[in-house]
């Protein structure tokens, strides 16, 4: 039998395996949900034993389904939510904590004391980041601050610190290697993304002891293997990539100028820029697209918090649809001379505001608003926030729009085709749906495979991605700047900070 590599593919609401061939053509799936934990208003937890659980689930179903053992397996590669922490005893290996979800606000308070002391600056250079609870760094200080020893315990090196990444390696390995890649550190807020290292005066700022910190390496690297027990053999693991990053590898953007967009419970645009780490002056990240061979790539990053999370409320919290799916036809069927704008900013706003604590509205509602103009209004507000996202691109890098954006999507919404076809609209650009739609997983199966030997070098695997639709605009320019009008008025009464 041919290799095959294994993609676990960790997210905010569940985990994921997939088996690749060697050709990257997907031989089996396996998908398990986990709780989500909201102990407090604007706070988002997960159980790091039931994210454990799930992954070493779905990696034995996916296996069992495709019909390999470990023998069989050339690699995994390890795809993740990124900026969630974990805490956890090095001797046990037992988290001290649930994990602090990203999208957890909880030190919003924390983050506005180190703006006002003017740290912002230090933290941009050095990081590439903004001061905001998005990240991990203070997060973990809170964890230290409010378990019961935690401080003192991680002084003395008894704790170890990771995003979901770190621990699932550690637990994959048995303890052995407690190790990171340098996009996954690049979203902690202790990162010097320019040296590539730990940076000591970013961690006496957050409170955050080094002797918690994993090593960095790249992204295609040797990670060590699982335990034997685990899978019924060691497998290597060689990849590793926070998610979005990992989509632009799947989605095959490694030249300076291509730009890719995923949508899933939040929305990540990323444009590379190659080895140039530019600075944003309207509130983007500068971050690390990918690690490889010891050189850095860099991005600059839109992060939006809420993007399938608005259909997720419209299916759990309003009850309007049963399924994500329905939302695309509704949209379809919507009174076109209601203009019902929803503004989604359920745990804050993110880039260009990010503002934390602004919280969600809906304008423009008539008694002739119903499930249909709401499925509109929760769509279009993710097509409006990517195009206040590609603005600040453009405006921060003019290279971007010089030879016409094209935009390569993904995720869960992408299926939609009255989505990608308003997205285009939008943006006024062209939007490309590959024909592998696992891109995330494919990234970190990539990845995986470049590190074993098994698959070719970035270009050529370039050359091997697929279109399968291309969605071209074809909205009227005065329909379009109006709809972008009444966006930005909604947003802007939105805001705490007017």
């Amino acid at each position: 039998m041919e290799p095959v590599i294994v993609a676990v593919d960790q997210g905010t609401t569940s985990s994921r395996a997939i088996v690749f061939g060697q050709d990257l053509a997907v031989r089996a799936v396996e998908h398990r949900e986990f709780t989500q934990h909201f102990p407090s208003s604007g706070w988002v937890e997960h159980d790091p034993e039931e994210i454990w659980t799930t992954v070493v689930q779905t990696v034995r179903g996916a296996m069992v389904k495709a019909g390999v053992s470990a023998p069989d397996v050339a690699a995994i590669g390890i795809t993740n939510q990124r900026e969630t922490v974990v805490v956890w005893d090095r001797a046990t290996g037992r988290p001290i904590h649930r994990a602090i979800v990203w999208q957890d606000r909880r030190t919003s308070a924390e983050c506005a004391r180190l703006k006002a002391e003017g740290h912002e600056a230090l933290v941009q250079a050095r990081s590439g980041l903004v001061i905001d609870p998005y990240f991990s760094g203070t997060k973990v200080a809170w964890l230290l601050d409010n378990v019961a020893g935690a401080r003192a315990r991680a002084e003395r090196g008894e704790l170890a610190f990771g995003t979901i990444d770190c621990f699932l390696l550690w637990r994959l390995t048995g303890g052995k290697v407690h190790a990171s890649d340098a996009t996954n550190a690049a979203r902690t807020m202790l990162f010097d993304i320019h040296r590539g290292i730990w940076d000591e005066e970013l961690c006496r700022l957050l409170r955050v002891p080094m002797a918690m910190l994993p090593d960095v390496t790249d992204c295609a690297a040797d990670f060590g293997a699982t335990d034997p027990d685990l899978f019924g053999g060691a497998i290597a693991i060689g990849g590793m990539a926070g998610d979005q990053q990992a989509a632009t590898v799947g989605q095959a953007c490694f030249e300076p100028g291509m730009m890719k967009s995923t949508y899933g419970t939040g929305c990540f645009a990323l444009l590379n820029t190659g080895g140039e780490a530019v600075a944003s002056k309207a509130k983007l990240l500068t971050t690390i697209a990918y690690q490889l061979a010891g050189r850095r790539t860099y991005a600059l990053e839109g992060s939006i918090f809420v993007a399938g999370a608005a259909v997720q409320w419209l299916r759990d919290g309003l009850g309007i649809v049963k399924m994500a799916g329905e939302t695309g036809a509704l949209a379809a069927a919507s009174d076109p001379e209601q203009e019902v704008i929803l503004v989604p900013a359920f745990v804050g706003l993110g880039a260009p505001y990010w503002d934390a604590d602004c919280r969600g509205a809906i304008f423009g509602l008539t008694r002739g608003t119903g499930p249909r103009e709401m499925a509109r209004a929760a769509l279009e507000s993710v097509c409006f926030q990517t195009a206040d996202l590609l603005a600040a691109m453009k405006a921060d890098w003019p290279a971007a729009g010089s030879a016409g954006t094209v935009l390569r999507v993904d995720g869960g919404m992408v299926a939609s085709d009255w989505t990608m076809q308003r997205l285009a609209d939008i943006l006024d650009a062209p939007v490309d749906r590959p024909h592998v739609k696992e891109t995330t997983a494919l990234g970190a199966a990539y990845l995986a495979g470049l590190s074993a030997g098994l698959l070719p070098p970035p270009e050529d695997f370039a050359r091997r991605w697929k279109l399968e639709r291309r969605f071209a605009p074809a909205m009227d320019a005065a329909t379009r700047d109006t709809k972008l009008a009444r966006w930005k008025d909604a947003v802007e009464r939105t805001l705490t900070r007017r």
